[in-house]
């Protein structure tokens, strides 16, 4: 298990606005830029293992969004070009559909031995899968609807929810996500939210691709994989958690035996909160960055709009606990029953979650549009944080390549009652 080990220190007490400023001080989010244009992008994908890839495109992908928010200069292309072109991050499952550093793919070995035995109980996949091997081998990347293979067959993914569990599915896309996730293929490009495949041999560094899994135990490979999620929140607590979703193999007992394990190595260290039973954990290599919180001092005030899928926002239930904020992702909830709206984003300001805002872009017409604001009850802003959540819509209207920038009127109004209330 290739991770270098930190003596770190002893369990620490904490007061909950140090904890806090901790987690936005690890996720880049207070103060000033800790990561900036495409080389932070990846700085932060490395920092925090994966970022999740999800198609909605309301007002940019939760990726785009993601890195948005914290590396400053950050453009859409960046993230297209570390991917498709530079080759150091790759799309492949991990917290669900995830984009990860490209040095990582050995590590999921478990995953596409799963996807390779899963193709032996479909009929037909396996000569599918020669023919379209041969036929990317001499024509270079296809698609679903390129490559010439028709029908449908039975098929679904070992590894993530594509295919058909109940009936047939598209051969041809079939035959491709099997060959992704088994690793002969990545996905070499995309035109919108289609993907075009390659053979990975063509794209991943030979060293890269035939590596063994570094991880020979089960419950090394769990460590590497838990050590990475709490690195991606900040802090984390040994519970069930949606931010340990996608972990392989794991239960509850070898979760709590990796906890233990990573703590006697000194890889991890628990942290106390007066106000939070449960006990916390952060790598031990961010001891220094627990220091830093401590220290109460000005920061520059920034407003930034969190993406629905942030690794920040991975456990719900912990933001709660820690910034006494409950978020909820609508866009699948009836919208009848919807609180707030359908692509509605957490809005952070200073140290704080201050409210959320909903916005979507029309590229056509260059105009993005502010649906609403909301400000969390009992806040009171000032017209400072009036004029940040104006520059942070600016910004992200030219982030969409927006030229005009267009609030409701109930945007306008939750705007101006702010200023009335202070």
């Amino acid at each position: 298990m290739n991770l270098r080990k930190n003596d770190g220190g002893a369990k620490t007490a904490v007061s909950l606005i140090e904890l806090r400023r901790f987690i936005l001080l690890k996720q880049g989010l207070l103060g000033a830029h800790r990561f900036s244009g495409k080389r932070g992008a990846l700085d932060y994908v490395r920092q925090a293992g994966c970022i999740q890839f999800d198609p909605i495109n309301s007002c940019g992908r939760n990726a785009e969004l993601t890195l948005q928010s914290r590396v400053k200069g950050f453009k859409k292309q960046d993230l297209y070009d570390l991917l498709y072109k530079d080759r150091v991050l790759i799309d492949y499952p991990d917290k669900e559909l995830s984009i990860i550093p490209v040095e990582a793919f050995p590590y999921f070995s478990r995953q596409k031995t799963a996807a390779a035995q899963n193709a032996s109980k479909f009929d037909g996949i396996d000569e599918l899968a020669e023919k379209a091997r041969h036929y990317i081998e001499k024509n270079g990347p296809v698609n679903s609807a390129t490559l010439p293979i028709e029908g449908e067959i039975r098929w679904n993914s070992a590894v993530h929810w594509s295919g058909n569990w109940h009936g047939k599915t598209n051969a041809a896309r079939s035959v491709l996500e099997q060959m992704y996730t088994d690793g002969r293929l990545v996905i070499h490009h995309k035109e919108g939210t289609r993907k075009f495949y390659d053979l990975a041999e063509k794209h991943i560094p030979s060293e890269i691709l035939n590596a063994p899994d570094p991880n020979v135990e089960l419950i090394d490979h769990i460590k590497w994989c838990l050590i990475r999620r709490i690195g991606a929140v900040g802090v984390l607590w040994d519970r069930r958690s949606d931010a340990l979703l996608g972990i392989w193999g794991m239960n509850t007992a070898l979760r709590k035996q990796a906890f233990s394990e990573l703590e006697e190595e000194g890889l991890i260290i628990p942290i106390s909160v007066s106000e939070i039973l449960a006990a916390l954990y952060i790598k031990s290599e961010d001891i220094p960055l627990l220091e830093e919180a401590k220290i109460t001092k000005r920061r520059k005030k920034r407003c930034e709009f969190i993406a629905p899928l942030d690794p920040m926002m991975w456990d719900r239930g912990l933001i709660e606990t820690v910034f006494g904020f409950r978020y909820r992702w609508e866009v699948y909830v009836p919208a009848e029953k919807r609180k707030y709206g359908y692509y509605v984003l957490p809005k952070i300001y200073a140290d704080v979650f201050a409210g959320r805002i909903e916005v979507s872009s029309d590229g056509r017409n260059k105009r993005l549009t502010v649906k609403n604001i909301w400000f969390e009850n009992g806040y009171r802003g000032d017209a400072a944080l009036v004029s940040a959540v104006s520059d942070a819509c600016e910004r992200l209207a030219r982030f969409n390549g927006c030229s005009e920038t267009e609030y409701s009127a109930e945007a306008l109004l939750s705007l101006k009652q702010l200023e009335v209330d202070n």
